[in-house]
């Protein structure tokens, strides 16, 4: 039985091992030492079967800033299109971009990522989607913590005597409260450059020195 795990184990790519490799090491204990990847997927709909991504974006943010040169967008082959996410997100069937395979994409994202924190407005939802990548290519879960902006920013709610707290918060929510310009909104790296503002904005109401304050 051990023998049967092991040799099914080493059969996964090299990509993934070195991927895997990157957790090894600990990430640093205060916040200003991370490296947080922001990022977003643009999807064909909310199906973790039945549908995929169409986009992703990424881009990380060091010490307090935004490292715009260091970003990442990606555009999949589609192999199945929904007309009504399409009026979204604006990928169109035949679209201008380069589309790459998943797999291709999956190995740069994972490259990116590294072991860093990822985070996402609703971050839960893009990482079941890229979960669901990975297992139809044969692959392991991500094995990076998360961050939530929605969650990160209901709690300066509640250190605030004057805002009302609400069940849900969407981006458009943080981008008006905060004064994000929305330009770009419902692009994968437009949304994840919304939601890398805000968690700066956010960061500096918590004013988190340990890592571990962020992630609770």
């Amino acid at each position: 039985m051990w023998s049967f795990f092991k040799k099914k184990e080493l059969e996964l790519p090299d990509f993934w091992w070195d991927y895997n490799a990157n957790f090894n090491q600990k990430l640093p204990t205060d916040v200003k030492d991370n490296t947080f990847v922001v990022f977003d997927t643009e999807t064909t709909g909310f199906n973790l079967t039945k549908d995929r991504m169409l986009c992703i974006g990424a881009l990380k943010l060091k010490d307090n800033n935004i490292v715009v040169k260091d970003s990442l967008e990606l555009y999949l082959k589609q192999e199945h299109y929904d007309k009504q996410s399409a009026e979204i997100h604006g990928i169109l069937k035949k679209t201008k971009y380069n589309c790459i395979s998943e797999l291709d994409a999956l190995k740069l994202f994972l490259k990116y990522i590294g072991n860093h924190v990822l985070v996402g407005h609703h971050v839960m939802f893009d990482v079941r989607m890229m979960n669901a990548a990975l297992k139809r290519n044969g692959l392991p879960k991500l094995k990076n913590k998360t961050l939530d902006t929605e969650s990160l920013y209901s709690r300066t709610v509640l250190i605030s005597s004057v805002v009302e707290k609400k069940e849900r918060y969407s981006l458009d929510d943080l981008a008006k409260k905060f004064s994000i310009s929305r330009k770009d909104r419902h692009t994968a790296l437009g949304d994840a450059y919304i939601t890398a503002i805000a968690l700066l904005r956010v960061i500096e109401k918590l004013k988190p020195n340990k890592l571990k304050d962020l992630l609770r």
